[in-house]
């Protein structure tokens, strides 16, 4: 680790890791057979504005503590954001208790040891910079005055700013203590156009990990005008069979849909429409899916995952075929294999599998040669609704966007569905070559064959 990002170098951290240490011999000595704590420590700032006026300022610092012990294979977790000795000592008595009453759970238990990280790599993750309340207000001010001095734009839902600092620790009674900070920036616009009944409504925001990453305050404003006025006098579609073409905002939620499905806790109950596809090609050959913890500066990495156990970049599928699934300790010993190093974890709960910065490659194509073949298709630029189901794959959502004729945006439509089957979507993809990384998940733009798009 470099010396900027060493938590034991920061006021606090290595007391931090003190009272894990302190904590997990506590609850050692209470009677458990193993423990693991997880203690996070944090502060954040946001400002919002609306109509040039300050509409809410907001501070909040607060540590939190989650404690699990193990007796046998019976576990229970305890929470609280009361670091004062008593409440400690409470609460170490309180969550061995619980464990003893607890219900087995053939699959619980801590990590692998010989899986644990030995290494805490820095992610560059972390930005000192703590922007004062006069900047927070004149970049959400700017912001706002952008998106409102576009013509046409006629109210506002306001424009914000903030910015977070945490750091975090995580112990095991296998010997694992160790921790990280991290740092998050964010801005963020929403307004209006049109009057009464045919108003509409988008918006534009950034989020960054170091402060001087944000997309400037008056691009986000004007980036979500423009949004709103090509919004303005959407029509309604007839049902139709036709190419559909998802925007890079709303085709990482097909992202958030696959790793649902590969995620090993729906795998061992059974619950995934992929769940006998390991080994298949589930997507073109052309493309694979990434995930990768260890990205410098990414919105989701982190330096180990939610039970120590080291992390790294990993093809979750690979040139069409899926590799394998994201899998904790818990649902790794269901299935019968290892942790893949994607355990995450609130202080309130126990772990569970997740991903982190996952994107889709991009393929070779521009977004506008995605389009130039189309006679008659849909542009979705926003969805609605969740009508997904991970058993059978069935995919129905609201959506809103453009109609494509003859290979361009054509008008606006509104209050469609596009329905399919994620299976078969998922096998006529066709990837646009714009991957960028302004999300947690990242995809290109996506072309998909055949879906049925229900208007009047």
């Amino acid at each position: 680790m470099s010396e900027n990002n060493n938590l034991a170098a920061f006021g606090g951290t290595a007391d931090m890791q003190q009272l894990a240490e302190d904590l997990i011999g506590k609850m050692r000595s209470a009677g458990a057979d193993a423990a693991d704590l997880l203690l996070v420590s944090g502060t954040s700032v946001s400002v919002s504005c609306r109509l040039g006026e300050v509409e809410d300022v907001e501070r909040s610092e607060g540590q939190d503590l989650g404690l699990r012990a193990f007796i046998g294979n019976q576990q229970a977790v305890v929470s609280t954001s009361d670091l004062s000795a008593a409440t400690l000592d409470e609460m170490v008595s309180r969550v061995v208790a619980m464990a003893r009453s607890a219900p087995a759970d053939p699959y619980c238990g801590l990590a692998d040891a010989a899986l644990l990280a030995k290494d805490v790599p820095d992610l560059d993750i972390y930005d000192a910079s703590t922007p004062q309340m006069p900047e927070l207000i004149d970049a959400a001010r700017q912001c706002e005055d952008a998106a409102r001095g576009i013509e046409g734009i006629t109210n506002s839902e306001g424009a914000s700013t903030g910015w977070g600092h945490s750091q975090l620790v995580l112990a095991t009674s296998g010997g694992f203590n160790q921790g990280y900070r991290s740092s998050s920036y964010s801005i963020s616009c929403s307004v209006l156009a049109g009057e009464g009944v045919a108003m509409e409504r988008d918006y534009e925001f950034s989020s960054s990990r170091h402060y001087a990453d944000l997309t400037a305050a008056d691009e986000i404003g004007k980036i979500a005008a423009l949004r709103t006025l090509s919004r303005l006098n959407p029509r309604k579609v007839k049902s139709a069979q036709v190419p559909v073409i998802y925007a890079p905002r709303v085709a990482n939620s097909l992202l958030g849909h696959l790793s649902g499905a590969i995620n090993g806790a729906a795998v061992a109950r059974g619950t995934s429409f992929l769940k006998n596809c390991l080994g298949q090609e589930i997507l073109p050959a052309q493309i694979s899916v990434i995930d990768d913890p260890h990205r410098l500066r990414g919105l989701r990495s982190k330096p180990f995952d939610g039970e120590g156990v080291r992390n790294g970049r990993r093809a979750m599928v690979e040139n069409g075929v899926l590799q394998g699934w994201f899998l904790d300790s818990a649902s790794a010993r269901q299935l019968g294999l290892q942790s893949s190093g994607h355990a995450a974890r609130g202080t309130g709960g126990a772990p569970g599998a997740a991903p982190t910065n996952l994107y889709m490659t991009p393929g070779e194509a521009t977004p506008d040669e995605l389009l130039a073949d189309i006679r008659e298709g849909l542009l979705i630029t926003e969805l609605i609704g969740m009508g997904v189901n991970g058993v059978t794959g069935d995919y129905s959502r609201g959506a809103s966007g453009y109609w494509i004729e003859n290979g361009k945006p054509a008008y606006p439509v509104s209050e469609v569905t596009v329905a399919g089957n994620l299976r078969e979507m998922f096998k006529n993809i066709t990837a646009a070559n714009d991957l960028q990384f302004h999300y947690g998940m990242n995809a290109p733009t996506l072309r998909i064959e055949g879906m049925m798009v229900a208007g009047e």
